[in-house]
């Protein structure tokens, strides 16, 4: 495993896995050993400790019911920093029931550390049977574009032999890993209660690599796509002035891909009118340009008809089409069917849609994908899905934005799916 050293932007990850695989213990405990617990937090855990070892993971399990149960429900975020870097740390449910919450966590992350509990493994069976959670969390931070994931093999401390069973679960995660096309950026031994190579590197002869905070310190952040087409979604649109007449509009967006600046021809999505940049303002300044993960504010030379949930872009570099294929996160109880309609979310714009054929399931234990009339909850899929207007989907590996949907019930208003578009179909 090499390590290269990276520009020290804030690195945003995950932590994922099973019900107590020791997600928020092992937050905790990075927190703990980089300082970043207030004088009142370390108070109030040595209180409840009451001479006993601190409880690390109610540093993240901050609701009252995952307290009562010992679980996590909600994302929980964390910051904190070393010399080399800063960190935001979401902390995702392992539950299946909260699934949703880790695919929310997982979509805008650079890295995913996905916990292995090796106490819940046969780890004298060949090859190791690896729990679903695993499985499915890794599938789905893979299917997201997390660009780094890493598997944190933890409870090191719980075992006998743990350099056996090491060996064993890391050659389980790397066959996976290889079958489901996942690029593993590394395998790492913990212990998260007793901190065994969170911060420091493991004292042990079988183990030569990084400490888990090493690793994190040299992973990469995500890189938006500065050169080539813009694509901006608007989210705002302000009006200057008062009164009547020709008063300029600022539209404003947060750029998926490109740079924009005066002069620039663009288009408009769904009207498909087509304008010239006058001016560009960033944070409420003109600016000569700005560029993918900016937010930006356009003047075009002439007034349109523009309103949140239009799309601009580079004229003819997209296509808007009511007809796409994608795969399908499914998160809700109740099944996805075919032909029934839902809301679904592009960028800051709601159409209504339908689900127009499911073509497979993907099976995450044998990773082969297998007919279905329906997808449960949980379940991945390849679907078809019609929309009543046209929208101006791309590919989700070329760009996040502009390839993401999410799927809403129009009944219950439950986040029902996350769609990743694969190609127009």
């Amino acid at each position: 495993m090499t390590l290269e050293q990276t520009p020290h932007r804030a690195l945003r990850f995950l932590t994922a896995g099973s019900v107590d695989d020791g997600k928020s213990t092992l937050i905790g405990r990075l927190l703990y050993d980089s300082r970043a617990i207030l004088a009142d937090q370390l108070d109030t855990l040595q209180k409840r400790a009451v001479g006993d070892q601190i409880d690390l993971s109610l540093l993240t399990d901050g609701l009252e019911a995952e307290r009562e149960q010992g679980i996590t429900i909600d994302v929980a975020y964390r910051y904190f920093a070393t010399k080399q870097r800063k960190f935001i740390i979401a902390d995702a449910p392992g539950h299946e029931q909260y699934t949703r919450n880790m695919v929310t966590a997982a979509a805008g992350s650079d890295a995913a550390v996905v916990l292995v509990d090796i106490t819940k493994l046969d780890t004298s069976a060949r090859p190791v049977q690896l729990l679903p959670q695993t499985r499915r969390h890794a599938l789905l931070a893979h299917l997201l574009r997390v660009p780094s994931i890493v598997f944190a093999v933890n409870k090191l401390d719980a075992v006998a032999q743990p350099q056996a069973a090491y060996e064993a679960v890391r050659n389980a995660l790397l066959d996976f890993a290889e079958r489901a096309g996942v690029q593993v950026a590394g395998i790492i031994p913990v212990s998260a209660l007793r901190g065994d190579n969170v911060t420091q590197p493991l004292d042990a002869p079988w183990y030569q690599g990084p400490s888990l905070l090493q690793l994190l310190e040299s992973l990469p952040t995500t890189q938006e796509r500065k050169t080539g087409n813009l694509l901006i979604p608007v989210q705002y649109v302000a009006r200057e002035g008062e009164g009547t007449g020709n008063q300029p509009r600022t539209l404003w967006g947060r750029i998926a891909h490109g740079q924009v600046r005066a002069g620039d021809t663009v288009q408009i999505f769904p009207s498909g009118e087509i304008a010239t940049v006058a001016e560009v303002r960033r944070a409420g300044s003109v600016v000569d340009s700005c560029s993918a993960g900016e937010s930006a504010g356009i003047v075009l030379d002439r007034q349109l008809d523009v309103s949140r949930g239009d799309w601009i872009a580079t004229p003819h570099s997209v296509q808007a089409t009511q007809r796409f294929s994608a795969t399908l996160a499914w998160l809700d109880t109740e099944p996805a069917v075919v032909g029934r309609k839902y809301w679904v979310r592009h960028g800051n714009r709601w159409v209504q849609a339908r689900i127009a054929a499911i073509e497979s399931r993907l099976d995450i234990h044998t990773l082969q994908a297998t007919e279905a009339q329906e997808l449960a909850v949980n379940d991945i899929g390849h679907v078809i899905v019609e929309t009543q207007q046209p929208l101006p989907v791309e590919p989700y590996e070329d760009n996040r934005v502009g390839g993401a949907l999410i799927i809403v019930d129009p009944a219950s208003n439950r986040t029902s799916g996350a769609l990743l578009v694969k190609t127009a179909a």
